[in-house]
């Protein structure tokens, strides 16, 4: 393994915004067409002030292969993952499974007893080999383009 995990800093922001488009631009290339793409990770790739709140706000988690970020999941505080994105150069690593791990814990250590997501195609196959759930496919609209995801559902262990 020659990547680490470490907690989100504020200056991870441009490479966690800019992993997150290439995710879908190239990764995602398989699983949507270039429409679906360009509606979901539209250009300009605009890094707002509140973009960056977000990511400092919530439980962010990065993987680092050297000075590269490689990957990101973001957990909001009610249990919503909303955020998990691993560069397309840096899949079937293990990169995403030790960032989920890491998140599940502090999300028990933080007292949450469930997580809930909204998985895209991609990630969909991950969640589930997980011990996730699958509730439901849903379509949301991204700049007036049907998109397709899975509400999906993850019960912590807690403690006895």
């Amino acid at each position: 393994m020659s990547w680490a995990l470490r907690r989100y800093r504020d200056a991870d922001a441009r490479a966690c915004w800019d992993l997150f488009h290439r995710a879908i631009r190239i990764g995602a290339a398989d699983h949507y067409s270039q429409a679906e793409r360009d509606a979901w990770s539209p250009a300009p790739r605009r890094l707002t002030r509140a973009r960056r709140a977000w990511l400092s706000e919530a439980v962010t988690w990065v993987a680092c292969d050297g000075e590269t970020l490689a990957g990101f999941m973001l957990l909001e505080r009610d249990g919503h993952l909303d955020l998990a994105f691993v560069d397309p150069d840096h899949t079937r690593r293990g990169i995403a499974s030790a960032l989920l791990a890491r998140i599940e814990e502090e999300a028990t250590t933080l007292g949450l007893t469930r997580l809930h997501t909204e998985a895209s195609r991609v990630a969909r196959p991950f969640f589930l080999s997980r011990g996730w759930t699958l509730i439901g496919p849903e379509t949301v609209r991204r700049n007036g383009v049907a998109l397709e995801r899975f509400r999906m559902t993850r019960h912590l262990k807690e403690d006895a």
